[in-house]
């Protein structure tokens, strides 16, 4: 899926560093899936244009109730908000990059892609009925690996998490006790395991656990040197997690009938697609408070989206939007954002 910016991007991006009057600061808080990305366009930002970004990595909870209580400009969350939740907060929802969950562990002596999994037997690790690495669930689906009788230690986010909602999205998706059990949000009540905060939290828990799993965005398990498995895909491969496979993945999204931008990515078919991969978002009221602020976070985004963003976004291994849903993004912002006097911000 190759990147090609949309011509109505171009037009904002090349007013972007015109030059301010005087620096403009915008703040923003949630996620910690794409908090590296965001960073690093804020550092590139703010070298271009001056005006620096703020970005707090609390979580999507946090994102969310910040914004909803006005005291950041953005707030960003990995889970879709519902439409009613949207509509009586009035915020606009989109997408900035597209990202994969992985499972991370550590088992001395076994390296990154030789452990497989399935989607089941990670829901059975999670929901207290895998306890041993050398279980039989494990072992028949690893014949070659020498697996330890060690207890598994299952580490989960404690805070409100979008990577949460994913990962137990998948679960949802793969098993019916899941499903029935525990369910799909930003926090559920875990069956069993450790809980820590934030992706960098279950990173540096799972690296110092001897016997923990966990589930992390992609980015914080190549930073961290995280040992990563293989899972069974919905076309019944073993599949390592790679860019390649998580633009696989991306492409089956159906933009075209996804409201407010919430496409869904999860255990989509493919012979090779990951099948924990998901938009990440970001929530703009539709009514700013600071209209300067408002319109320097999609003069921002803007120039995210373009080819220079682009690139920064997939060193980092993320996936840039495609062409027609960051038009449809650009259009939502021009009809939806709107000062006191009606005007668009932007």
């Amino acid at each position: 899926m190759k990147f090609t910016p949309a011509l109505g991007v171009i037009a904002v991006a090349g007013t972007l560093f015109a030059g301010n009057a005087q620096a403009v600061d915008f703040n923003g808080a949630g996620a910690s899936f794409p908090a590296p990305v965001y960073q690093a366009w804020g550092a590139k930002y703010k070298e271009k244009s001056g005006n620096a970004l703020n970005y707090q990595s609390i979580g999507s909870g946090g994102g969310q109730n910040q914004i909803i209580n006005r005291t950041v400009d953005f707030g960003a969350s990995d889970a879709p908000v519902p439409a009613e939740k949207l509509e009586s907060n009035k915020l606009l929802q989109f997408p900035t990059v597209i990202g994969a969950v992985v499972p991370t562990f550590n088992l001395p002596g076994i390296e990154t892609g030789k452990l497989k999994l399935t989607g089941d037997v990670l829901a059975n690790i999670y929901l207290g009925k895998i306890t041993k690495w050398d279980d039989a669930a494990i072992t028949a689906l690893n014949p070659d690996v020498k697996l330890p009788s060690q207890a598994i230690v299952p580490v989960y986010r404690s805070d409100a998490s979008g990577t949460s909602f994913i990962f137990t999205s998948y679960l949802a998706d793969v098993s019916a006790d899941w499903k029935g059990n525990v369910g799909a949000a930003t926090s559920v009540q875990w069956p069993a395991g450790a809980g820590a905060k934030g992706n960098e939290g279950v990173s540096g828990t799972v690296k110092n656990t001897v016997g923990a799993i966990g589930y992390v965005e992609y980015i914080y398990a190549a930073a961290n040197n995280l040992v990563v498995a293989q899972l069974k895909n919905k076309a019944g491969a073993f599949i390592a997690p790679d860019v390649p496979n998580f633009v696989e993945a991306a492409a089956a999204a159906d933009w075209a009938n996804a409201k407010n931008f919430a496409a869904s990515m999860i255990n989509t078919a493919g012979a090779t697609a990951w099948p924990i991969v998901s938009p990440t978002y970001v929530l703009l009221p539709k009514d700013p408070k600071n209209i300067e602020a408002s319109r320097e976070t999609m003069k921002f985004f803007a120039w995210a989206y373009t080819k220079e963003g682009a690139e920064i976004a997939e060193k980092l291994h993320y996936i840039p939007l495609p062409e027609a849903v960051v038009k449809q993004v650009e259009d939502a912002w021009k009809s939806e954002i709107k000062g006191p006097d009606g005007k668009p911000v932007l």
